[in-house]
């Protein structure tokens, strides 16, 4: 198959405005999206010749040693999203407060959410890590530009996606009618439809978790994983495969691409910070979409989707992927 045979993200997109009435003005910005990712997968690729890979002296607002790649992609999300005469508002991982760019916000314009630089821990092992990205689309002007201002549910996302940057660059979106995904190629500067309609199987016999926060498990996720480590012999009955890259991005790629499912539940050690994961930039997007894919996403408790942000940088546990999966560990919660 040749570069003929995909659609340019241009194509689609256009095409999404066609079909679906998708406003030019996001069709405008995710290119800009695009090229900030871009940009980024360039910058991670030369960091070992650029002196980049290592870390910064300082902190972000979540206590965590910044990489000067954090900086550097937070700073090309900034510049590229700042683009669009529509986006009222920035909220990032690497920043404490919410970065405003209009003096009033409307009703229409755009919040955007985004995890500059996910698993960046990784960066200097070579694994893969990405960006995380949510758009939201205000209803009613706000009255006042306050970092309370811009909690608001995943529910009312318009956009959601994330890129990946590992052998190849991808990048994963969906605008609410479906996920689909494209790869960069490269020399070109585009970035090709080469995953479309992106669905999770309902089954699967594969699962995601940090095995070394075993103590910590509550009891639903102690069973859930007891039961998938007995196999054929347990009660379920079937053989199952256990993964961790340690990148959200990449875990949820591969769930996307063959099935499977992620958790990174609230656990004893981590439970008075309400789990691990940022719900604004992290938990909520990727809930959109494995939603769209026909996943679930979960805390093991709520619906990700419909929790209420109290905070801009507000964590909570994470279970999502194959529906039959994630069903059952929130019936384990419950018993």
């Amino acid at each position: 198959m040749t570069k003929d045979d995909h659609l340019t993200f241009r194509q689609f997109m256009l095409n999404e405005y066609r079909e679906h009435g998708t406003p030019k003005d996001l069709i405008f910005l995710l290119e800009d999206i695009a090229t900030a990712c871009r940009t980024i997968s360039h910058k991670i690729r030369s960091g070992a010749f650029a002196g980049t890979l290592g870390a910064t002296e300082d902190t972000n607002v979540q206590g965590e040693t910044q990489k000067q790649l954090d900086v550097i992609a937070n700073d090309q999300f900034m510049m590229h999203c700042a683009n669009c005469s529509r986006v009222a508002a920035l909220v990032s991982e690497e920043l404490d407060n919410v970065v405003w760019l209009k003096d009033k916000a409307e009703a229409g314009d755009y919040i955007i959410y985004f995890d500059p630089l996910d698993g960046s821990s990784n960066l200097e092992l070579n694994i893969s890590v990405g960006s995380i990205f949510s758009i939201v689309e205000l209803k009613e002007p706000l009255a006042e530009l306050t970092d309370e201002a811009v909690l608001i549910p995943g529910s009312e996302q318009i956009c959601a996606g994330y890129s990946l940057y590992g052998p190849s660059t991808s990048l994963v979106i969906t605008t609410g009618h479906g996920v689909n995904g494209f790869t960069h190629l490269n020399g070109s500067g585009e970035f090709l439809l080469t995953f479309p309609n992106m669905t999770v199987p309902a089954e699967t016999n594969e699962y995601a978790i940090n095995a070394s926060r075993q103590k910590y498990w509550e009891p639903a996720i102690a069973r859930y994983i007891d039961e998938c480590l007995a196999g054929v012999d347990g009660p379920r009955e079937r053989k199952f495969n256990m993964r961790w890259v340690a990148s959200m991005v990449a875990e949820v790629h591969r769930i996307l691409t063959r099935g499977g499912v992620f958790l990174y539940p609230r656990d004893a050690e981590n439970a008075a910070m309400g789990g691990r994961l940022r719900l604004l930039y992290e938990a909520s997007p990727m809930a959109f979409i494995i939603e769209q894919a026909g996943g679930k996403a979960s805390t093991g408790e709520v619906q990700i989707m419909d929790l209420m942000p109290t905070d801009l940088h507000q964590r909570c546990g994470v279970i999502l992927g194959s529906s039959e999966e994630v069903d059952r560990i929130d019936a384990y919660h419950r018993d």
